[in-house]
């Protein structure tokens, strides 16, 4: 009988253990990153289960990833809705990592696991530059039986084009080790269009199928490529009628053989890319990816990733096991999940190219928000992420448009907004343009650059990065001076909530940049400058306590008492030790939120119900103890588990029902790693290169 109890116990005791595991290991998030590299090639799942929707580009256009597996001659659906007359696998885990997401499936005796792995190692730019994805299926038998198990995975040539409708050619290729696959659009218009809702429309997309025992590769019609597989035969032929529709192209399709499975697992892997030959369009110059600088051709680029595939597997699950760790411990299990979903998206929202001298240069998509490139109000609420991975992409987003405001074409004493529209980064585009000075945001901008200018010199520790731009960082510095205090009726980066005169927030950005230029000006050994605009930037800020002052809280604007609204430009303050506000602001707005917290996030201000995801973030870090910061955070978890709007990460949303309002797959979510700086001692880590 005591055995008998004991085996019990022990039995219910796994029963938990597995209930919690695998809780543990599934999760719910708005939209699931698969292959993400930058704002072209960047393909999603919009559903809890892989076979509850086509995958999809980030806009949410159907780009098909197809997946089956053959288990004992009967055919299973593990990805995309196609065909519908093959019944989908049971899922049971999804799981989401800062590099990676794993699915696993159980049917007919077997356990199937698939792994997307984007390798976005930021401090590592040779690797995250590569626009290469690893697929890997690891199967193995739950029953103690062995089972004859195939496995078949897809790619449509509709990922080659901005509509299904254009046009495409495909074919076979060898490479030392592997077979490609490629398709691409007929017409090829390498840079031609510039927009927002747009999908590329030249280059290859390629399927790599390294050489490995049962892997038989081809392009072949989607129905012959199913019905070939379900009957258990080889590809052996490639369907040459060709060009036609996308949506009616040949499949780049694989079908691996994991011959008789039983109780120890089998991998198999593959490797899926985009070849762009251009990316962008800089000053009228094309500008190569980053991976080709040295003159690499695709060919190498894939024999490299592949004969790298098992140490750089290695290397991300290292560098999420660690970030996971780090992030909980700043901010708790709420915030890393927030952080780990916003990973993946803060890089592929950019594309990393070269410039002619061989320098790195980063340019941003503003995605779903008027497509502009390169807009300084998108990289500031992004920059936390590249501060704390590697301030050299920093400094790579913002080179591009420091040099074109050399180039003359820029007369305005403020900074500029942007450098075009995607991919194409010809001159502002936004407001008046390089026109006029109508709807331009000359405060937001120019306290944008100037804090982020102060935030790399204090990583770096040095200004040389400033000192060389500085006649441009002194021209908006006085420009401050002058219009930063009391901001006149202009927008700011919040521009949906329109224009907005004696603005509180942005006046403590004007105030907090005039600060960071003395930091600047004292490490660039200007003294008299250094001092005049640290004593200028405490004088602004005692004022502007005295005009902001509303009781238990800080006005929205100084002239409209009974406001209020997020103070997030205030945690540069502590960050970068300007150490111009007295605490109690920070401290008395912080305890003024907890009251208005709503059951998705706080209000961006008192006139509407709606927030910014980033900037809620950034507000919770003004928090001076951990159950505030705690308190902010549980309701935006709520809301990642629980938004209605299937969509990558959006940072504009309704606090009361988490409905998206707009934007989204925008790199703006780097912002929420802003609490991994604002502790320094884990910015020193980082920063330090122990994450390599």
């Amino acid at each position: 009988m005591r055995v008998r109890f004991i085996y019990r116990l022990v039995l219910l005791f796994c029963a938990f253990w597995v209930t919690c595991y695998s809780f543990a290991q599934s999760v719910r998030v708005p939209a699931v990153p698969l292959l993400t590299h930058d704002p072209y090639f960047s393909v999603w799942s919009m559903n809890d289960k892989l076979t509850d929707g086509q995958t999809r580009h980030w806009t949410g256009t159907v780009q098909p990833l197809i997946g089956l597996l053959r288990i004992d001659g009967k055919s299973f659906r593990w990805m995309g809705t196609w065909p519908q007359s093959i019944p989908s696998i049971g899922q049971t885990a999804l799981e989401v990592t800062s590099t990676r997401t794993t699915y696993r499936f159980e049917e007919a005796g077997i356990r199937l696991e698939v792994a997307f792995l984007s390798p976005l190692l930021p401090f590592d730019l040779e690797v995250m530059a590569r626009p290469i994805s690893y697929v890997t299926a690891t199967i193995i038998a739950t029953d103690r039986a062995s089972h004859d198990v195939q496995l078949l995975f897809g790619v449509s040539p509709v990922l080659a084009t901005d509509t299904p409708t254009q046009e495409v050619l495909w074919s076979r290729s060898r490479l030392r080790g592997m077979t490609v696959l490629r398709a691409s659009d007929f017409q090829q218009p390498i840079l031609e269009k510039a927009g927002d809702n747009l999908r590329i429309d030249w280059g290859s997309v390629l399927l790599a199928v390294p050489d490995q025992s049962g892997a038989s590769a081809a392009t072949e019609a989607r129905e012959t490529a199913q019905s070939n597989f379900a009957a258990g035969k080889p590809f052996v032929s490639d369907d040459l009628d060709m060009p036609r529709r996308a949506s009616e192209g040949a499949l780049l399709a694989v079908s691996l053989d994991f011959g008789h499975v039983g109780s120890g697992s089998v991998s198999r892997h593959i490797l899926v890319g985009y070849d762009d030959l251009y990316s962008i369009e800089y000053l009228k110059r094309w500008m190569r990816p980053y991976w080709r600088r040295k003159g690499m051709t695709i060919g190498e680029l894939l024999e490299t990733a592949e004969r790298e595939y098992s140490a750089i597997d290695r290397r991300s699950r290292e560098f999420d096991e660690l970030l996971a760790s780090d992030l909980r411990q700043v901010g708790g299990e709420a915030y890393a999940d927030l952080a780990t979903v916003a990973f993946r998206q803060t890089i592929a929202a950019h594309k990393l190219v070269v410039d002619v001298d061989g320098q790195p240069m980063l340019f941003p998509k503003e995605n779903f928000s008027n497509g502009c490139i390169s807009t300084v109000d998108v990289i500031y609420p992004s920059s936390p992420f590249f501060l704390l991975f590697n301030a050299e992409l920093l400094k790579a987003e913002l080179r591009p448009l420091m040099e074109y405001t050399r180039t003359g074409r820029w007369r305005f004493p403020f900074a500029p907004h942007d450098l075009g529209t995607y991919p194409q980064a010809n001159g502002q585009v936004y407001g008046g343009g390089e026109r006029t000075e109508e709807n331009q945001m000359p405060v937001e901008e120019s306290g944008n650059l100037l804090l982020m200018f102060t935030a790399l010199a204090k990583v770096e520790g040095n200004a040389d990065f400033a000192n060389r731009y500085w006649a441009e960082l002194q021209q908006w510095a006085e420009y401050l001076r002058q219009e930063g205090m009391d901001p006149a009726n202009q927008l700011s980066t919040d521009d949906f909530s329109g224009h907005l005169a004696h603005n509180s927030n942005l006046s403590i950005k004007a105030i907090l940049a005039l600060a960071g230029f003395a930091t600047l000006a004292d490490q660039t050994n200007r003294r008299a400058e250094a001092l005049e605009y640290r004593d200028m930037s405490r004088n602004m800020a005692e004022r502007w306590v005295q005009l902001a002052g509303d009781g238990d809280h800080f006005r929205l604007a100084f002239d409209k008492p009974g406001t209020w609204s997020q103070k997030y430009n205030l945690v540069w303050d502590r960050i970068v030790d300007l150490n111009v506000f007295p605490p109690s602001v920070a401290r008395t707005e912080s305890q003024f939120y907890q009251a208005h917290l709503n059951e998705f996030g706080l209000p961006l201000d008192n006139r509407s119900d709606y927030t910014k995801l980033d900037w809620e973030v950034w507000t919770a870090t003004l928090a001076d103890n951990r159950q505030d910061f705690d308190r902010m955070m549980a309701p935006l978890q709520r809301f990642l588990r629980k938004t209605p709007s299937r969509v990558p990460l959006t940072d504009w949303y309704w606090t009361t029902d988490g409905k998206q309002q707009g934007f989204q797959a925008r790199s703006v979510v780097g912002g929420v790693f802003l609490p991994m700086i604002a502790n320094h001692e884990m910015w020193r880590k980082w920063e330090s290169g122990h994450q390599k």
